[in-house]
């Protein structure tokens, strides 16, 4: 099936491009939600105004957010949890932990579906992408450290965490 983007859809593609994609995907998922429209002669003689409206609003929603990723590109968050020998954790840390964290130091809200990272299940330090928008994708520092120890970072790191708290 052949589709019209009208918005830009996460690993597919920007609005206004034409894309080939599955039979269900587009008519369960895409076409309902109103993501696009089927690829038709008609429709395809909008692509222009597609493209113009959606980089308008994509301009301004990156101005919008780029405050919030300067914020989380300098955020180093900390987890204790409890580790066996090896260094590999009881439990894990989530895309949910991280979000809540997050929200609690800048407070922005971060849906767990923003933070791309698969749960976390050793101890160490971790860089963990937060997508914002399609072209704001901030990186934040994780660090998972055994419960009842404090994590070792340098100085002016410390200060960081301190003025995101």
């Amino acid at each position: 099936m052949r589709v019209l983007l009208l918005k830009d859809v996460y690993k597919l593609g920007r609005a206004g491009d034409v894309k080939r994609v599955a039979d269900g995907y587009g008519r369960n998922y895409l076409l309902p939600q109103g993501m696009a429209v089927l690829a038709t002669p008609a429709a395809l003689k909008q692509v222009q105004h597609i493209r113009a409206q959606a980089a308008a609003s994509r301009s301004a929603l990156n101005q919008e957010m780029s405050g919030i990723a300067q914020k989380l590109a300098k955020l180093v968050l900390t987890f204790g949890a409890r580790a066996g020998e090896t260094g590999k954790l009881y439990g894990s840390i989530t895309a949910q932990n991280i979000a809540e964290a997050i929200s609690q130091k800048i407070g922005a809200q971060i849906d767990r579906r923003q933070v791309d990272a698969e749960p976390i299940r050793s101890l160490g330090e971790h860089e963990v992408r937060i997508r914002l928008t399609m072209d704001l994708v901030p990186h934040v520092r994780v660090i998972v450290h055994r419960e009842g120890e404090t994590p070792q970072l340098p100085e002016t790191e410390e200060e960081q965490v301190e003025e995101a708290a």
